[in-house]
């Protein structure tokens, strides 16, 4: 098929700049035949699932320690949550911003922007924990969480790649990705911690070391494998699911929020991110409290990040099989389970299972609810939407460890358990309000 070009004429951003000029002759030749856009397609997913294991690994290693670090350098248990408060609202700001600059850059060019930018963050902060200065600490974190929001960003550019059809399931295996960084980054823990303290530095800075290694090789595999640009496959995509790639703006955010598809999809996916975030950093703090080891410590959260990588192909295929909506709601009730087993009690095990229940949980609403906002949105809202929507699940997260640290110091983690129940509850209704949709795969 040929693809008109006054179609691809202007940037769909919100200022509806003018897009580089090679957009509609790429789109317009090779990528017109479907068998090639799905070796491309299949290329740029295995890169994106080799990033998303290297960059979750790096991500990991420093969540790990991120409560201790908080309590440590700050001198207070209600501010342990302030370290990965400040990284979530780095993600949420970098999300925005760079989602909205691949419009312009592309997204192989924001992507690796972002990574780069990471990689200085996660340099400075080693450079902070280790001297103890912890407001230069939070300074570092925030930047370091823009090469965390490159990595989520990277589902999302996945599921453009490929049509309607196998989009949940190309999605779910960068996800997957997370599944060998739920071993290797709190695996980490000890042998980086090691490390600097070989060299006389706090063993609780030696994380970061592996968090800036981590996005500087992400970084480089981007740059090398995410070719051609994205974001023309999925231009040639919409033109062949029917899906006009507009001259005009797109919708709104105001718009694309009244929409009920929309919605659902937003706080699906920024609930159960709140619920997750909150309970897994205070789980780190309240076994520490318990005079749980380093490698108990680590051996949940690799229980924990199992659960919410290791099972993303089967969410996937259950998504595409069973819809959007029945996968919604399975993780809902997961969540709330797993937050009302966690304070039962304070043995390693039966932590252990509950933090893997709430990966399983945060595993079905984070893939079912992205699959379910790339499904609705045309070309021209992708960039807008999906860094939107990365932005608030950025700025729940933070107010959830931010809370958390507080709701820890004053009620314990018996009230940290059932305020992530109380908040995961909702999601089942949200998600049974959903209209039926006219795409069989969203029902």
């Amino acid at each position: 098929m040929s693809v008109d070009a006054s179609s691809l004429s202007t940037d769909p951003t919100a200022d509806g700049a003018p897009v580089a000029p090679q957009v509609a002759p790429a789109a317009g030749g090779a990528l017109a035949d479907p068998a090639v856009r799905a070796r491309h397609a299949r290329r740029i997913t295995g890169a994106l699932f080799v990033s998303q294991s290297l960059g979750t690994a790096g991500s990991i290693a420093a969540a790990t320690v991120a409560a201790i670090v908080g309590a440590e350098l700050s001198g207070r248990d209600s501010l342990a949550g302030l370290p990965a408060a400040v990284v979530q609202i780095g993600v949420a700001v970098g999300a925005y911003f760079w989602s909205r600059r691949s419009d312009r850059m592309g997204r192989r060019g924001a992507l690796v922007a972002a990574l780069l930018t990471g990689t200085v963050g996660a340099t400075i902060s080693l450079v902070g924990v280790a001297s103890g200065n912890f407001p230069l600490v939070l300074v570092a974190l925030f930047i370091t969480g823009s090469g965390n929001s490159a990595v989520q960003l990277g589902r999302f550019v996945a599921a453009e790649v490929n049509p309607r059809a196998r989009r949940a399931r190309a999605l779910s295996s960068v996800v997957f990705g997370g599944t060998i960084g739920s071993v290797v980054g709190p695996a980490l823990v000890g042998p980086t911690g090691r490390l600097v303290a070989g060299w006389g530095w706090n063993e609780i800075a030696g994380p970061y070391l592996a968090t800036g290694l981590g996005y500087l090789l992400t970084a480089v595999l981007l740059l090398v494998a995410l070719r051609p640009e994205p974001r023309l496959i999925g231009d040639a995509i919409a033109m062949d699911e029917g899906t006009s790639v507009r001259k005009e703006r797109g919708r709104s955010l105001r718009e694309l929020l009244a929409d009920a598809a929309v919605r659902t999809a937003v706080t699906s996916v920024v609930l159960a991110h709140m619920v997750m975030v909150g309970l897994m950093q205070m789980t780190s703090l309240h076994m520490h409290q318990h005079a749980h080891s380093l490698v108990n410590i680590s051996f949940v959260f690799s229980g924990h990040t199992l659960g919410m990588y290791a099972f993303s192909t089967v969410s996937g295929w259950m998504t595409d099989r069973w819809g959007r909506r029945r996968v919604l709601a399975i993780g809902a009730v997961i969540l709330v389970a797993s937050c009302l087993l966690a304070p039962l009690s304070p043995n390693l095990l039966p932590v252990a299972f509950a933090l893997f229940l709430l990966g399983l949980g945060w595993n079905f609403c984070y893939v079912a609810g992205s699959a379910l906002l790339t499904d609705v949105l045309t070309p021209a809202e992708k960039g807008r939407m999906q860094g939107f929507n990365d932005l608030l699940v950025g700025g729940a997260a933070a107010s959830a460890t931010i809370l958390g640290g507080l709701l820890m110091a004053k009620a314990g983690y018996l009230a940290m358990g059932l305020a992530g129940a109380a908040v995961a509850a909702p999601l089942l209704f949200i998600v049974t309000r959903l209209p039926h949709p006219t795409g069989a795969t969203l029902d």
